[in-house]
């Protein structure tokens, strides 16, 4: 999705119109790590598997005049501003309302194959500029909404649900896993007193209930006290990190041999989840005392960045929102054997 500009990535601040609050994230380097394989072949398809408002994938299609582009995204708003922008290639495009772990149902829409159908796929993960910049979906922690932050207004429990009816327990649970929260339990024992006494609808109560729980100097050093809170309610709402799990198998199954995918993360629970899910597929399963790689048993991925690379010092200074991403990178290099 389309990251903007801003010194803190959670902090949407004043809205502003989609074309101008659109800066995607490592533009370039995308391109340098996913062309190749679109280049490489006669009738190349591309995943966006995170399509946002669709800077990303107006990039590729005008660079690549062969590209057909199957775009995925959960939010019915985004897809209606994407399409839009999109419009010049209608002819070379499939958007697709569903989850970034809905790549079988998403190349099932566009008449392709599930397996070995896919030249280059693209994730950008969390939560994207335009959720961030419309204050009435909830995720900014800046303004005073409706505590919302459902990425797919259509379906689901939202962030208020989760306050009001949550056990302490859970609470404690997903401020701890979600948003590494230090003071978990302090902050889930004050949302269950507060909501005893009226329950939550908006983000500035909560907001203010996190200034009065968490410790002044921690506040002083550990960035927003409602940062880690709103992350982990955004995960807890959506599945995020189970939908990540989910994905990333999907999504190296449907790479042709040579076909590569970039993921971009923003928080270390993502990037944890990449490296993990791409290391057996880069892994050779050939016994290590033997001197020779055994027939079908060497890695089935390469990967193609050096550990997990950082936005460089003038992207982040023209897009501060890229100064947390981690993006990761692999080629296929071999299919799976049926097993």
């Amino acid at each position: 999705m389309d990251r903007e500009a801003h010194k803190d990535r959670q902090d949407a601040g004043t809205p502003s119109a989609p074309k101008d609050r659109h800066v995607p994230v490592m533009l370039s380097r995308a391109e340098e790590l996913l062309g190749p394989a679109i280049e490489a072949a006669d009738s190349p398809v591309m995943i966006d598997a995170t399509l946002g408002l669709g800077g990303h994938s107006e990039m590729f299609l005008t660079k690549f005049p062969s590209l057909h582009l199957v775009g995925l995204d959960r939010d019915l708003n985004a897809l209606a501003l994407a399409g839009a922008r999109l419009a010049p290639f209608v002819d070379r495009i499939t958007l697709v309302h569903t989850r970034y772990d809905g790549i079988e149902y998403a190349l099932e829409q566009a008449g392709l194959p599930t397996t070995d159908s896919v030249h280059a796929i693209l994730f950008d993960l969390g939560v994207s500029s335009m959720q961030l910049d419309e204050a009435d979906r909830g995720f900014a922690y800046s303004v005073d909404a409706p505590l919302d932050m459902r990425m797919d207004q259509s379906t689901g429990i939202t962030a208020a649900d989760v306050l009001n009816t949550y056990s302490h327990g859970d609470l404690a649970r997903i401020l701890k896993n979600y948003g590494e929260e230090r003071f978990a339990g302090k902050i889930a024992s004050a949302i269950v007193a507060q909501r005893q006494r009226q329950p939550f609808t908006t983000s500035g109560v909560l907001v203010e209930l996190l200034y009065r729980v968490i410790p002044a100097a921690s506040r002083r050093t550990g960035g927003h006290p409602a940062k880690r809170t709103f992350q982990a309610l955004r995960v807890e709402v959506n599945g995020e990190l189970d939908c990540l799990r989910a994905a990333i198998p999907a999504a190296l199954d449907a790479l042709v041999v040579g076909g590569r995918a970039v993921f971009m993360s923003y928080q270390s629970l993502e990037d944890r989840i990449v490296k993990a899910e791409l290391a057996p597929r880069t892994t050779s399963r050939t016994p290590l005392d033997l001197p020779v790689e055994l027939p079908g048993m060497g890695p089935e991925f390469r990967i193609l960045t050096r550990g997990a690379e950082q936005a460089t010092e003038a992207e982040i200074e023209l897009n501060p929102r890229s100064a947390p991403v981690r993006m990761r990178a692999a080629e296929r290099l071999t299919r799976r054997l049926a097993a």
